[in-house]
């Protein structure tokens, strides 16, 4: 028998964050009610809600910067919060990217992302070195002489996002890390995010009420409202099979109809909608024949068909044209590619290919 073979199989990693019953409160004002959260090793959360949903309060609990009243927080599979227990952020294993950047008014860029560094026990030379790559990395290596107030608020983000990468932490907590960023670096930000995070194995927590950052950057989508998970699931599951009207609108663009479910086999339904029928691939369902809600999103419709519609407004998008109409149904948004080819005022059919269906 190998001594492998004896030593029996070894055990699982610990999880990058567990999270049970964590309750976080200002005083009598309860933010988290009840939060319950698995992070694996290398994953990818993002917490998506609007503002005051109760995500930068979440991420300082976890930090430490904030007490919990209740429950229990592990990293890497150590308590650190709960039972009587609560260790400050630096005694925990965490990286944190600030809404707010706070760095430090008295160092400048390189040594700000070299810091971290240097408390790992690395010597001051290479710690500088390490430092300059990563703000090589981010695209603001030019300014690693400047102090704070020498930058600007995306370029700040950026070296606070700096600083957290070099802690090497083995869960980061980031906090709106793109927020200040025009749309070209925020896309490579989120990028750049996302690589650095899976080169280093590292689990993440990201907080954001940007959409298409959360289903971008994800591998686990959380929808926050007061406090509580409404929903969770992949990025596509979240888009795709909204948990209800509200989950749907901050997940993306959609509309809500008031249809009649006919019939429903499979993964396909036929629905009255505003007089015409319909047979659409569909999922979700009231679970009985009769009214009920149809989420429906821009691309899961079509100009041209039997739903008898109006033209209200026409939207040039630059790739795409937004088409909102009028229906016995509801109100509607189409998306098509290209430059608008109707105008508002015109009479015009619609084609449903796809629902979500909610009880009404």
């Amino acid at each position: 028998m190998t001594d492998s073979a004896a030593s029996g199989p070894s055990a699982p990693a610990p999880l990058a964050l567990a999270c049970r019953g964590v309750r976080v409160a200002y005083g009598p004002r309860v933010v988290i009610p009840s939060f319950d959260l698995d992070v694996e090793r290398g994953e990818m959360v993002v917490v998506l809600g609007p503002s005051g949903s109760g995500k930068s309060t979440l991420l300082a609990a976890l930090a430490g910067f904030l007490p919990i009243e209740a429950g229990e927080i592990a990293i890497a599979g150590r308590p650190v919060a709960g039972r009587g227990r609560s260790e400050p952020p630096e005694r925990r294993d965490v990286s944190v990217v600030f809404q707010s950047y706070a760095l430090w008014p008295h160092l400048d860029a390189l040594h700000t992302v070299a810091y971290p560094i240097r408390r790992r026990g690395i010597g001051s030379a290479a710690a500088l070195d390490q430092a300059r790559a990563i703000l090589d990395r981010l695209g603001i290596g030019a300014l690693a002489t400047r102090r704070p107030a020498e930058l600007s608020g995306g370029e700040q983000q950026r070296v606070g996002l700096g600083r957290a990468l070099a802690r090497g932490a083995g869960l980061y907590l980031l906090d709106e890390p793109t927020a200040h960023l025009d749309a070209a670096l925020r896309e490579d930000l989120q990028f750049e995010i996302a690589d650095q995070r899976r080169q280093s194995g590292a689990g993440a927590i990201l907080a954001t009420h940007e959409t298409t950052e959360a289903l971008a950057l994800a591998d686990r989508v959380v929808l926050l409202r007061d406090g509580r998970v409404v929903q969770q699931g992949s990025p596509e599951a979240v888009y795709d099979q909204p948990a209800d009207a509200w989950s749907a609108r901050l997940t993306g663009p959609c509309s809500v109809l008031a249809v009649r479910l006919i019939e429903q086999s499979g993964g396909s339904a036929r629905l009255e909608v505003g007089g015409a029928t319909q047979v659409v691939v569909a999922g979700g369902g009231p679970g009985s024949l009769g009214p009920a809600e149809a989420i429906v999103r821009p691309e899961w419709l079509r100009l041209g068909g039997d739903v008898p519609a109006r033209i209200e407004r026409v939207a040039f998008r630059g790739s795409h044209t937004d088409y909102r109409l009028s229906t016995a149904a509801g109100e509607l948004v189409v998306r098509q590619l290209g430059t608008p080819e109707h105008a508002a005022g015109e009479a015009i059919g619609l084609t449903l290919d796809r629902a979500w269906l909610l009880a009404p």
